[in-house]
């Protein structure tokens, strides 16, 4: 999207007429009745329940303009918060951001990252609704997204049962071997820089996941083992991951991990922000699901091949 000199400021061309631009041509899809312009949006709800969920973005900890484009923060902001949705056995169906950066940022660059959010959003059918733009000391993202359970239950983290089936749809590790090559200055593995810079949920899963009889659910943003311990916790079993059903996974890492001299066993059960999809199954799971463990009778614990897990199980918000 053009703006009038690419040396514009946030400050210089003001809130409502960088607002302006952030939201000229876009096209709203069927789930927003009223989209920005006024002061709040209007969302159809044809289930007639709405899902919610929020999440928020602080520049230092959770990105890093000198790895990622505004753009990839975008797509990263939206991909977050859209598989919080996914996780429920819902599909998203648009998205309100609040924005603060220092007046100073050039307007460009809140273009780019209006521009990323459009993209990904509208990769699953949504749209931006609205939000709200204010000065900040630093890059603040925080997006709450609305979905639709088109007539579903929702799948919650509280009902797998001992025999269960566990299974993964999308990747684990590549985010967080992105993240140490882009801490060790490595410039080669792009595809894995990428995905920490801009994760790819496994987008419509989650409803194939309620489709086909997932008992519990949720989506890997702190780690396998820490997401699959909120499983376990929340419906009281055991969960045991097998590490044979990660071999194509530590292959593709191996690479990498010998480059940093890390382990890439720690990037699959430890590494977040993959936003994968993992659930439980009373029977076997539906295409586009990996078979990678059992539910298990006892107390809540999540084991792999039938032994604690040593290693870092995952993302601490305040460590």
């Amino acid at each position: 999207m053009a703006i009038d000199d690419a040396g514009e400021t946030l400050a210089q061309v003001g809130e409502f007429a960088v607002i302006e631009r952030l939201v000229a041509g876009r096209r709203q899809p069927d789930a927003v009745a009223l989209g920005p312009g006024d002061d709040a949006a209007v969302l159809h709800a044809r289930d007639g329940r709405t899902v919610v969920s929020t999440d928020m973005l602080v520049a230092g900890r959770h990105f890093r303009l000198d790895w990622s484009t505004p753009h990839d923060v975008g797509r990263k902001a939206i991909a977050q918060n859209a598989a919080d949705i996914e996780a429920v056995g819902a599909r998203a169906t648009a998205f309100v951001v609040a924005f603060g950066a220092p007046a100073d940022t050039p307007a460009a660059q809140a273009l780019a990252l209006a521009d990323g959010m459009w993209q990904e959003a509208e990769s699953m059918g949504a749209g931006i609704a609205g939000g709200d733009l204010v000065s900040a000391p630093q890059w603040v993202i925080s997006v709450t997204a609305f979905g639709d359970l088109d007539g579903r239950e929702p799948v919650r983290r509280s009902g797998a049962r001992p025999g269960d089936i566990v299974a993964l749809a999308g990747d684990v590790g590549r985010s967080a071997a992105g993240y140490e090559l882009w801490r060790n200055g490595i410039e080669r593995f792009d595809e894995l820089r990428g995905r920490h810079v801009a994760p790819q949920p496994p987008y419509g899963q989650g409803r194939v996941a309620a489709d086909g009889g997932a008992t519990a659910m949720t989506d890997v943003s702190d780690g396998l083992v820490a997401d699959l311990g909120h499983i376990a916790e929340a419906s009281g079993v055991g969960v045991d991951l097998s590490a044979a059903a990660f071999s194509d996974d530590r292959d593709d890492l191996a690479g990498a991990a010998e480059y940093v001299g890390a382990d890439p066993w720690a990037w699959i059960f430890g590494g977040g922000e993959d936003h994968a999809l993992v659930a439980t199954f009373p029977e076997v799971p539906p295409a586009g699901w990996k078979v990678i463990g059992r539910v298990l009778d006892g107390a809540a614990r999540v084991s792999v091949d039938g032994a604690v897990w040593q290693g870092n199980p995952g993302w601490q918000s305040f460590d």
